[in-house]
C-alpha cells in the first residue's frame, strides 16, 4: 500500500474514532455550527433547513431531509424522532419544498428492539404515503445491513412501497444485494464506516470499481429506481457516457450529494437537465455525522481550522 493510502487510512480512522467521544461531542455541540460544521449542516431546526431547501429548489434540485440521530440509549428517545419525522413531513405538505426524507433505523431502536424499531418506521411510512412521499432508510455500519434490508422488505410487503434503503460499494456483500434487490428503490454509496478488511474492500480502488459495476447492473436492469450518490467526477462522468451510450432513460435514475459540498457540480447537473437531489441534513445531534464529513476529506478538516483561527 502506498504510504499517501496509509496516511489518508490513519487520518479518517483517528477521526472516526472520535465520532463516539461524548466529552468532544458536548465541546462541539456547542460551537461547531459557528466554527464550520454549518457548512455540512443545514441548521438546528425544522424552520432552517427548510429554507435551504427552498433555495436548492429554486437552482433546480431537489432534497431530501434528514432529522439528525443515531444509535439511541433509550427506546422511549425513538418516540421523539418519530415525532419530529411527523413534523418534518408536514412541513414539507405545508411548505411546498419538493423534498423526501431521509432517517437511520438505529435512531428508530434498531440496535435495542428491531420490532418496535419496524413499528417506528412504519408509522412514518404510513405518513409519508398519506401525504404522497418518500422515506430513504440509510444504510448505517455493516451490524444493521441485515435487518435494514429486511424493514423495507417487509414494509413493502404490506403494500408500503413509498420506502427504500442504501447499498454500500465498500462491502463485499453488495453485489449480490444488488441483485437479490433490483425491484427496490435504492441509494447506491461508497460507503462512509470503518469497516473491517474481512467484509469491506481496503483499497479505494476496489470500492470504485465495485461502485461501477453495481451502478451499471441497476441500470441495464431498468427495474428499480437509483440514486445515484458521489462527488466522484470521474464516476460521474462515466454514469453520463453509459447513459448515453447504452439510451437509459434519465427518469430512471438521479444524482445525489451532500448539503454543503460541491455545490457548483450539482447546479451544473441539474441545468444540464439531471435530477440532483441534495441530502439536507438538519438537527441538534449533528455531531456524529459532521465527523465523518471531515474524515472523508482533509480539505474538509482544514475548512474548520480555518474558521477557529479567524475566531
Amino acid at each position: 500500500m502506498e504510504l499517501g493510502n496509509i496516511g489518508n487510512k490513519l487520518f479518517r480512522s483517528s477521526l472516526l474514532a472520535l465520532a463516539g467521544n461524548r466529552a468532544i461531542e458536548s465541546l462541539a455541540l456547542k460551537y461547531g455550527l459557528q466554527l464550520g460544521a454549518g457548512k455540512f449542516v443545514a441548521g438546528e431546526t425544522l424552520e432552517e433547513a427548510l429554507r435551504q431547501v427552498r433555495w436548492l429548489n429554486a437552482q433546480g434540485i431537489v432534497a431530501t431531509l434528514d432529522h439528525l440521530g443515531e444509535g439511541i440509549r433509550r427506546l422511549e428517545e425513538a418516540d421523539s424522532y418519530r415525532e419530529q419525522y411527523w413534523l418534518l413531513l408536514d412541513g414539507i405538505r405545508d411548505s411546498g419544498v419538493n423534498a423526501n426524507v431521509s432517517l437511520k433505523p438505529t435512531q428508530m431502536g434498531l440496535a435495542l428492539d428491531p420490532q418496535a424499531c419496524l413499528a417506528y418506521i412504519r408509522s412514518i411510512v404510513v405518513k409519508a404515503r398519506a401525504l404522497g412521499n418518500f422515506v430513504r432508510l440509510d444504510m448505517e455500519n455493516s451490524l444493521y445491513t441485515d435487518a435494514t434490508i429486511d424493514i423495507m422488505r417487509r414494509l413493502h410487503g404490506e403494500g408500503l412501497t413509498n420506502v427504500g434503503t442504501v447499498l454500500q460499494a465498500s462491502l463485499y456483500r453488495t453485489e449480490e444485494d444488488v441483485r437479490r434487490l433490483r425491484t427496490y428503490n435504492l441509494r447506491l454509496v461508497k460507503g462512509a464506516y470503518k469497516e473491517s478488511r474481512h467484509i469491506a474492500y481496503p483499497l479505494k480502488a476496489d470500492v470504485d470499481a465495485n461502485f461501477k459495476r453495481m451502478i451499471g447492473s441497476r441500470l441495464r436492469s431498468r427495474m428499480g429506481y437509483t440514486a445515484i450518490a458521489t462527488h466522484d467526477e470521474a464516476i460521474i462522468d462515466w454514469v453520463k457516457d453509459l447513459v448515453i451510450r447504452e439510451r437509459i432513460p434519465r427518469s430512471s435514475f438521479e444524482f445525489q450529494m451532500l448539503y454543503g459540498v460541491r455545490a457548483t457540480m450539482q447546479e451544473r447537473l441539474a441545468r444540464e437537465g439531471y435530477k440532483i437531489r441534495c441530502y439536507v441534513p438538519y438537527g441538534r445531534m449533528w455531531y456524529p455525522y459532521f465527523v465523518r464529513r471531515l474524515a472523508e476529506r482533509p480539505a474538509n478538516l482544514l475548512f474548520v481550522l480555518k474558521n477557529m483561527i479567524r475566531r
